[in-house]
């Protein structure tokens, strides 16, 4: 196993930064734009009269609107305060109006009680733990029915609720401990997670596939949670994860959309989600390092290098203009069509896919839009915890 990171981020051999483990490899220059760009990009999601974050920021065809917000999401504005808490308290009340990302925190934890969705539930207890320093008791004992009540539950969610219990510590470590067992029942024999657990509770079209994010969130929980419990079996469930997201990852650094969690192969390639080049990947990867994981920088830093250099579309990714990066490169396709088609085929044979697929649906769409929690992960995955009060 090749060295890891420390815990606070840093190369066990150098003790650098994230940041520095990029430069190392050519990186820097790039990381340090696209935090740039994060900086630059979160205000446009924010609306300060309401302290609401959007659910997504668009390109607009108005004459001197160059964006316009569309909805709200508090998923994304816990996510958001992740990433921002891990600014200087001068940005965060410059992108939040006035307010501290714990400030932030807090109010999406009283806005979770009230929602029904599990997933918000999650975040927003990680994000109260995390970035506020405090334990919302109220919202871990939903997380507790939760899972008491046996009900299926994104494998997503669950990730979130491991990391919630392990940023909360103390008696909390328990529920996360019963939650990441949980996780390791439903992992496949090469890493590979599906959407939702229990997988047999979706229709038999579906339950064989899990997303690249069905992968990093488990991942990075496991790392966690073996960090904070000293369980090197979760450790161990996280490599195997990595390990196979790492050896399927695309010849120009691409990170694949969906996988076959019985074969471990990837059911559906595209698209190619930018905040998974940017953020996901190496979030989790060096949250792994950190733990005592393998060093995956090489795969980072090629995961990377495809924001500007992307076979599938002639256009930049990276609108520094604008101060976003463009959502994705995505197949020209009706509905999502080839990932159902492939799903199925996949489905009723490990494996199969329809010929000509590629050609019929070329990967030549640029998705202009971006989520503000793209934005908030790329603070988080590479910017170290800023020490200091909350406020």
């Amino acid at each position: 196993m090749a060295a890891g990171l420390q815990g606070d981020g840093r190369d066990a051999a150098t003790g650098t930064g994230r940041i520095a483990c990029a430069e190392r490899l050519g990186a820097g220059p790039q990381v340090r734009r696209l935090l740039e760009i994060g900086r630059r990009g979160l205000p446009l999601a924010y609306d300060a009269g309401t302290g609401e974050f959007a659910q997504t920021v668009r390109r607009s065809n108005e004459p001197g609107v160059p964006v316009r917000r569309e909805g709200t999401s508090l998923r994304y504005a816990a996510m958001a305060a992740l990433g921002l808490s891990r600014l200087d308290l001068g940005e965060q009340r410059a992108v939040l109006g006035g307010i501290t990302a714990a400030e932030l925190a807090r109010a999406t934890g009283v806005l979770a009680l009230e929602q029904p969705d599990p997933g918000a539930v999650a975040i927003a207890a990680w994000a109260v733990a995390e970035v506020a320093g405090t334990v919302d008791v109220a919202l871990f004992s939903r997380l507790g029915a939760e899972i008491s009540s046996g009900r299926p539950i994104e494998t997503v969610a669950l990730s979130w609720m491991v990391t919630a219990a392990v940023a909360a510590g103390g008696d909390l470590l328990a529920m996360g401990g019963a939650m990441s067992a949980r996780l390791l029942a439903e992992q496949g024999p090469d890493g590979i997670f599906p959407h939702v657990v229990p997988a047999g509770s979706q229709n038999r079209w579906r339950r064989h596939v899990g997303s690249f994010a069905d992968q990093v969130y488990p991942v990075q929980a496991l790392a966690r949670m073996s960090r904070a419990s000293g369980d090197t079996e979760l450790l161990q469930a996280a490599e195997r994860t990595a390990d196979r997201i790492c050896a399927l990852q695309g010849p120009d650094g691409q990170w694949w959309w969906h996988y076959d969690a019985r074969t471990g192969d990837v059911v559906e390639r595209y698209p190619v989600y930018s905040v998974h080049q940017h953020a996901m990947a190496p979030m989790t990867l060096f949250d792994l390092a950190e733990a005592g994981g393998t060093d995956r920088t090489a795969e980072i830093v090629r995961g990377l290098r495809w924001l500007d250099d992307h076979p599938e579309v002639d256009e930049p990714l990276v609108a520094d203009t604008v101060g976003l990066i463009w959502r994705k490169a995505g197949r020209r396709e009706p509905a999502k069509a080839v990932r159902r088609i492939s799903a199925v085929t996949t489905a009723l044979r490990p494996g199969m896919h329809l010929p000509g697929l590629d050609r019929a649906f070329p990967a030549t769409r640029v998705d202009h839009e971006c989520r503000p929690y793209e934005l908030g992960w790329l603070l988080y995955a590479w910017l170290p915890p800023r020490g200091g009060n909350r406020s």
